[in-house]
C-alpha cells in the first residue's frame, strides 16, 4: 500500500515511521521540509515537495491521511486536495476535530464522490512504539482501503482499531475519550495531592504509585506514567501548576449538556483545567470581598 501523510509534526511524523516500518509506502508533506528530509533519511519515507506532487505519487484509488490542527489547517488543506482528488479517493482527517465538522466535511467530499474517513487516534508520543489506538468514523467501503495503514498503525492487526460508525463517529468516540481522560486524570492528581498534604505520615508517593500499579482497581497507563515520574521527582518544583485544555474537554461538556447527560466528573475536571489558567484569580478576589461585607472576615492583601 502507498499513502500520502500530510502533517508530519509530532504525532504525525511518529505515525509515518509506524506506517513505513510496518511495510507501507509513505508519501510525506510537511510545511517545514527538512522533518521530511529527516524522515525519508532515517524511515525511507518519499518526501513530497507540495499537496500536488503528494497526490501525483499515489495510485488510485489514492489515500491522503491528513494529521493537522484542528480548525483552518485543516479546512485550507481540505480546499486545496478537492480539485487534485478523484472520485474514489479517500480523505482521512487523524487530528483531534471537532465531530460536527468531520460530518460536515464528509458531505463536502461527497458531493465530488470522494470518501472521508474520521480516525480518532490516542496513543501520544508513545505511539510509535507501543501503537496507535484508532476509533475509525466513515464509509465501510473508505475503511477498508485504509484497513492495512490501521493495522500497521494499531498495536496489534486484530486490535487497537475499529470501524465505530459512520463519518463522525470516530471524532465523536475520540472526544468522549478525552472527556473521561479529563476525569480520569483530575482524580489522580487530588489523590497525590491529598496524599502529599498528610505530613504526619511523611508517605512515599513514589512508593505507593509503584504499589498502585499491581493488583490495584485504579492501575491504568495514566498511573504508570505517574509512577514513573514520581520515582524521579516527588516535588515537583520546576513544573508550573497551569494545566492546558486542547478543546475536546470543551466539546465532550457541550455535548452532555445538548443531550442532558449529568456529567459532573469530567464538567468539574475542565473546570480545574480553567481554574489552574485563572492568573488573575478575579473571580476569587471577588469572593474574599463578599465573605469580608457580610461576615467580616479578613481580607488578605497582595
Amino acid at each position: 500500500m502507498r499513502m500520502a501523510m500530510v502533517g508530519l509534526g509530532r504525532m504525525g511524523g511518529n505515525m509515518a515511521r509506524r506506517l513505513l516500518r510496518g511495510g507501507i509506502q509513505v508519501v510525506g508533506f510537511n510545511r517545514t521540509r527538512a522533518v521530511a528530509e529527516q524522515l525519508a533519511e532515517e524511515d525511507g519515507l518519499i518526501v513530497a515537495d507540495n499537496l500536488a506532487d503528494a497526490v501525483a505519487r499515489l495510485d488510485a484509488p489514492r489515500v491522503v491521511w491528513l494529521m493537522l490542527p484542528a480548525g483552518s489547517a485543516t479546512e485550507s488543506h481540505l480546499d486545496e486536495l478537492i480539485p487534485l482528488l478523484d472520485p474514489g479517493d479517500v480523505v482521512v482527517d487523524g487530528g483531534n476535530a471537532n465531530y460536527h465538522d468531520s460530518e460536515r466535511r464528509a458531505r463536502r467530499l461527497a458531493d465530488h464522490d470522494i470518501e472521508f474517513v474520521d480516525a480518532g487516534t490516542s496513543g501520544g508520543i508513545w505511539g510509535l512504539d507501543n501503537g496507535y489506538c484508532l476509533m475509525v468514523g466513515g464509509s465501510e467501503r473508505a475503511v477498508r482501503a485504509i484497513e492495512p495503514a490501521l493495522k500497521a498503525l494499531a498495536p496489534a492487526q486484530d486490535r487497537g482499531w475499529a470501524h465505530v460508525g459512520p463519518a463522525g463517529a470516530g471524532h465523536f468516540t475520540k472526544m468522549i475519550h478525552n472527556g473521561i481522560e479529563y476525569g480520569m486524570m483530575q482524580a489522580f492528581a487530588e489523590g497525590f495531592a491529598l496524599l502529599k498534604g498528610k505530613q504526619a505520615y511523611h508517605l512515599d508517593l513514589a512508593q505507593i504509585a509503584e504499589l498502585w500499579r499491581h493488583g490495584s482497581v485504579v492501575r491504568s497507563w495514566l498511573l504508570d506514567l505517574t509512577a514513573d515520574t514520581l520515582a524521579q521527582d516527588q516535588v515537583l518544583a520546576d513544573i508550573a501548576p497551569v494545566v492546558a485544555d486542547s478543546g475536546e474537554g470543551r466539546w465532550t461538556a457541550k455535548e452532555a449538556i445538548d443531550q442532558g447527560v449529568a456529567a459532573p466528573v469530567i464538567s468539574m475536571a475542565l473546570a480545574m483545567r480553567f481554574a489552574s489558567q485563572d492568573a488573575e484569580g478575579y473571580g476569587n478576589r471577588v469572593l474574599a470581598m463578599m465573605r469580608n461585607a457580610f461576615g467580616g472576615h479578613a481580607v488578605e492583601k497582595k
